[in-house]
């Protein structure tokens, strides 16, 4: 296979090696941490418990992002499609070095389950790309819109002296609205609605075992 095959011995070992990056690896930004310029606030142990545990959710949920991406991106069809999956996992790859960061000024940690939630999360992208690259972006399309409603409600609870996570959830709400869009110009398939209600319970049980795992 020729090395620009999504699927050659070149392309898989650079996959791993970000695979190994995204788990192991401090994450970088190449723009700037939302609300780095904001004062950090005073945060009673409660308020602190509940804002690390959301952050951590958030990281985890880039964590999988990553691995949604790669996996759904190994197995497309089109080479546009693989540009524009790669383009938003870059983005995604901001939001793990903003949560990251986050955590560690709140001195919190991530979720010890990442690796779990990777294969797993890498396993379900490969699928989605081997049933075409409509149903893959449909895929992607209804992560995103699940993602940005997850972080709606983060918004409505997390302490509005906050100002930093805030800042950091506002924004990566607004990639993940672009990443859908993006998926529906490349047009995406609307998925049936067991497959997204699997989905809305599979969210659920990761975000409850990672707020506090």
């Amino acid at each position: 296979m020729a090395s620009g095959d999504p699927m050659s011995l070149d392309s898989l070992i650079l996959e791993f090696d970000r695979a190994l990056r995204t788990l192991a690896a401090p994450s970088r930004t190449s723009r700037p941490v939302p609300g780095v310029e904001l004062p950090d606030c005073e945060l009673d142990a409660a308020e602190r418990r509940q804002v690390v545990g959301l952050m951590r959710v958030n990281h985890c949920g880039e964590i999988c992002a990553q691995a949604l991406y790669q996996g759904q991106a190994l197995t497309s069809r089109q080479s546009a499609v693989r540009e524009a999956l790669r383009k938003a996992a870059d983005e995604e790859t901001e939001h793990l070095a903003w949560t990251e960061r986050r955590l560690t000024e709140l001195g919190g940690r991530t979720s010890l389950l990442n690796p779990l939630w990777y294969l797993g999360s890498l396993s379900i992208g490969v699928a989605a790309g081997l049933l075409g690259d409509k149903w893959n972006l449909g895929f992607l399309a209804e992560t995103e819109r699940q993602v940005e409603a997850h972080l709606d409600g983060h918004l409505a609870i997390l302490p509005a002296a906050d100002g930093r996570s805030r800042a950091i959830v506002d924004q990566m709400r607004r990639d993940e609205i672009g990443h859908a869009e993006m998926a529906v110009q490349f047009g995406a398939a609307e998925l049936p609605p067991p497959v997204r209600l699997g989905m809305r319970t599979t969210a659920r049980v990761m975000t409850a075992l990672s707020y506090h795992l």
